[in-house]
């Protein structure tokens, strides 16, 4: 029943041991096989069929029936039995070497007329266990701590007196301990080292066994063929995967809490949509997935718990600007002023948009001009400078609190042993070298074709840019060409709402663009890389996100920034309009840019959250759905009542990583912070959609994707260098919105130098059309131009000013970013004491003479002390 570490008995092949499971014979593997024609095993849960043996890991693969295969080769020829028995043989040497590397094993089988599927159970005993501990630097518990509240509005609340609707007693939560480096040496002073069954946890039992995994070779070494891992990309093994604690759902509502296993408890008191207001148990996510996608989560919900204060602000901004809509200056909305917009009547006629439309009258835009006060009144320059400020605090704090969560996970000492090379890198790299840091020979790619070939794909992400570009330039065609049809219709209604309709209708369609563009990039992104040959997993997905990261940050941000900083710069005025391919290059709408930027923000942001959570919600189901259907053939009529976990783990969808979950949210970070002052109801929006993505997320990893493999970490990696670069260009990009795109600076500067109360800044701002546009003799245009089409001297003024607010505010921002590094530090002051508390404990428990120093009397202490010094002197004498 049992592939025991030891056996003396030469394993089958694949084909004998896969004929034998219909027909009687001796079977030295002893296989069980479930077939229409006897009866499955009774669900063991995650151990061996003794009920005492742990399941670690499991390796599944699937065979098609002779017959099938028999019947493919006559077309075919030998070359997908040949494949097969590589593939077999490749298996087969594996499990000895597993076996050899003190592994126990045991298999199962499931089987139709069509396929089987074969299941490898792998344990890791004490020994092995005890070995790999040390050698994998695991964390072992010296003493037990008090459970710390590392939820900051949790202890601001409990000092308030306040009651925390967001606390929830969450059952078997994980013990805190002070802990050092396992020693198998110093065993006895470990807690619960006398109990073997549970002294290591099931994540360490996991990463113990996948690194045997990992390390086991499977054919010639000189060929690196080694690690499952690569087994599974030439398709040796369909699967290989760690087992879940059991079922997500609860059995019965009678049960204890404490009885809960640990799927369980994340499923009832995290995945679930009413728990949306609950603190997440991050302690309980860490011990089932490990430190990786623990802090993943945790950095998902300190993000969205900052957005709170952001929307709040954002909201009362938006709902400020809202009430004062029709109380605004006279130069904008007074009712008797027949210099303000709305009252102006045809005193502004206004030049022609495009050169078959029309002039017009500035008192047809006074619905805009009141829209356009929402997104660009001195509310939202507040608003811009609270979301710079908040932005590098966040990331200040979130520095404190990685630190705190690294500490309090046994991971802030983590440093990645030298990594193996990849399998993709193994299987292709051309030749082999020693490694200087290890002394194994290892595969090796001359770094010259690596760099020439990075410099290739450069190119290559450049050329992809570049159609970024050109299709930005046809949707801004499509806006100008969809405008002059509204203007060209005669409808006063939508020669009014032209520019608004022409915007939004290329906004969606700027969507689509961005979400296919996203798709095909990623997917060559991929191939890009893994041409590149990088030697490490590590530096592949490093170089992979880079790639991404660049080409969404174009391919979603270049509208945006197109919109704000490059539209209505270079119209032109009558009798010199520029041009585009014909053209005329786009002015702003009626409302200004900001109000067309706050469109796009929230079609594009908003959209692509939308069409994201969807996509989340039904594609794992259906690939599940579908991996059930594939699996529930096999089975058939046997298929049980309870199935066994093995198979039921292996009906779930892959885990895909966390690189889509960040990607998404870093997008989502830029999209608050770097043009925060178009849109100040982002925030809210990001929060709302966070509040989702968390029960979204969890609900995925908890219900419907295999168990990861735990992966140690001491912080989210490059995205955290990709956030503060955000956030350093979210000053950069607000202080030129509110410098260039506002009327802010305008309007003050008017005050400043003609009229506080703004009567008359209408006229102002409005030029004369030149005396020989003969087409609408005296048409006005927006701009600060004289008669002649030259700028007056207010513009070289206002420009001179706009210089200065932009240096004065980037100034004024990092230096409080500088005095807040330096006020707050990474590391907390209670978190010091704890390290030293531990560096303490850890000394004590590891010094080989503890016990002889503690009897030691004053007087040896002193003879000892004496018998040092002279020895000290007497080899610095020799050295003399």
């Amino acid at each position: 029943m049992r592939w025991l570490q030891r056996s003396s008995e030469p394993l089958q092949s694949e084909a004998a041991a896969a004929s034998k499971c219909h027909v009687h014979g001796d079977d030295p593997i002893n296989l069980h096989c479930i077939t229409r024609d006897n009866q499955p095993v009774s669900k063991m849960g995650n151990y061996f069929r003794d009920g005492r043996t742990k399941i670690d890991f499991v390796l599944v693969w699937e065979i098609r029936s002779r017959s099938k295969r028999r019947g493919k080769g006559k077309s075919n020829g030998n070359c997908e039995d040949g494949e097969s028995a590589q593939l077999a043989e490749w298996r087969d040497k594996f499990v000895q070497n597993l076996q050899s590397a003190g592994l126990l094993l045991e298999k199962e089988e499931s089987a139709n007329e069509k396929k089987t599927i074969h299941f490898l159970k792998v344990s890791a005993p004490w020994d092995v266990l005890v070995y790999y501990a040390e050698e994998l630097c695991l964390r072992a518990p010296l003493q037990a701590q008090q459970h710390l509240d590392l939820n900051t509005s949790s202890v601001v609340l409990k000092r308030l007196c306040v009651p925390n609707i967001m606390m929830e007693s969450v059952p078997n939560r994980p013990l805190d301990y002070y802990t050092c480096a396992f020693r198998k040496s110093k065993m006895n002073r470990f807690l619960g080292s006398e109990d073997q069954d549970s002294y290591f946890t099931n994540t360490q039992r996991h990463q113990v066994v996948y690194e045997i995994l990992a390390r086991t070779v499977y054919g010639k070494r000189k060929r690196t063929e080694v690690g499952v891992d690569r087994l599974v990309n030439e398709g040796a093994y369909t699967a290989a995967y760690p087992l879940h604690e059991g079922p997500f759902k609860l059995l019965s509502h009678e049960i204890n809490p404490d009885e809960l296993n640990q799927r369980q408890v994340l499923h009832y008191y995290w995945a679930r949509w009413c728990k949306w207001f609950k603190y997440q148990p991050l302690d309980h996510i860490r011990e089932y997935f490990g430190e990786k996608i623990a802090l993943y989560f945790a950095w998902l919900g300190f993000y969205t718990a900052w957005l709170l204060p952001a929307a709040i602000v954002g909201t009362l901004v938006f709902v400020s600007g809202v009430m004062s809509m029709d109380t605004n200056t006279p130069a904008l909305f007074g009712t008797v002023n027949r210099e303000d917009i709305c009252n102006s009547g045809a005193t502004y006629p206004m030049c022609p948009l495009c050169k078959t439309c029309d002039a017009w009258n500035m008192s047809d835009i006074c619905t805009m001009a009141k829209l356009g006060y929402l997104f660009d009144h001195p509310g939202t320059v507040f608003f811009s400078v609270f979301m710079s400020f908040w932005a590098v605090t966040f990331l200040e704090f979130w520095k404190r609190k990685m630190a705190t969560l690294a500490h309090h996970w046994d991971s802030m000492d983590f440093h990645e042993e030298e990594e193996r090379p990849r399998p993709e890198f193994a299987a292709t790299a051309p030749t082999v070298e020693e490694n200087p840091v290890t002394g194994v020979k290892e595969p090796y790619f001359p770094e010259k074709t690596r760099l020439s070939r990075m410099f290739t794909g450069s190119m290559v992400i450049v050329l992809m840019l570049c159609v970024v570009i050109i299709f930005l330039v046809t949707v801004v065609m499509c806006r100008g060409v969809i405008s002059v049809m509204m203007y060209q219709s005669g409808s006063p209604v939508l020669r009014t709402e032209a520019g608004t309709i022409a915007n939004i209708c290329s906004s969606i369609v700027n969507l689509g663009f961005i979400l296919v563009m996203g798709q095909v990039y990623t997917a060559l992104a991929e191939q890009l890389t893994k041409w590149e040959m990088h030697r490490t997993q590590t530096q592949h997905d490093n170089a992979f996100t880079l790639k991404v990261f660049i080409f969404q940050f174009v391919n979603f941000y270049s509208s945006p920034f197109y919109v704000a900083f490059f539209k209505g710069r270079f119209v032109g005025y009558p009798t010199n309009y520029g041009t585009l391919f014909g053209m005329r290059n786009e002015d702003c709408g009626p409302g200004g840019c900001l109000i067309e930027l706050a469109e796009q923000l929230f079609i594009i942001m908003v959209g692509k959250q939308l069409i994201n959570n969807i996509q989340e919600f039904i594609i794992p189901k259906v690939k599940a759905w579908r991996q059930k259907r594939t699996l529930a053939k096999v089975l058939g009529d046997n298929e049980q009542d309870e199935p066994r976990r093995w198979e039921e783990d292996y009906k779930l969808v892959p885990c895909g990583g966390l690189f889509e979950e960040y990607l998404e949210m870093v997008l989502q970070f830029g999209f608050i912070t770097i043009f925060v002052a178009a849109f100040p109801l982002a925030p809210l929006f990001a929060l709302l959609n966070n509040w989702v993505e968390i029960r979204l997320d969890a609900h995925k990893f908890v219900c419907e994707y295999r168990r990861p493999v735990a992966e140690r970490a001491q912080n989210i990696g490059v995205w955290f260098n990709i956030l503060e670069a955000l956030s350093h260009l979210s000053v950069v990009a607000n202080a030129f919105l509110i410098a260039f795109t506002s009327d802010f600076l305008p309007r003050l500067l008017y005050q400043y130098k003609f009229r506080n109360d703004l009567n008359g800044y209408v006229n102002f701002t409005l030029a004369y059309a030149p005396l020989n546009y003969t087409d609408y003799p005296r048409c006005r245009y927006k701009a600060f131009r004289d008669n002649d089409g030259m700028y007056t001297l207010f513009y070289w003024e206002l420009l001179a000013v706009r210089l200065g607010f932009i240096i004065a505010f980037e100034h004024v921002v990092f230096f409080v970013l500088r005095a807040i590094d330096w006020i707050v530090p990474d590391v907390p002051e209670s978190l010091e004491l704890k390290i030293k508390r531990e560096r303490y404990l850890a000394k004590q428990a590891l010094a080989e003479n503890q016990e002889a120093l503690l009897d030691l009397s004053d007087q040896n202490k002193a003879r000892l002390s004496n018998a040092a010094h002279c020895c000290l002197l007497s080899l610095l004498c020799r050295d003399v």
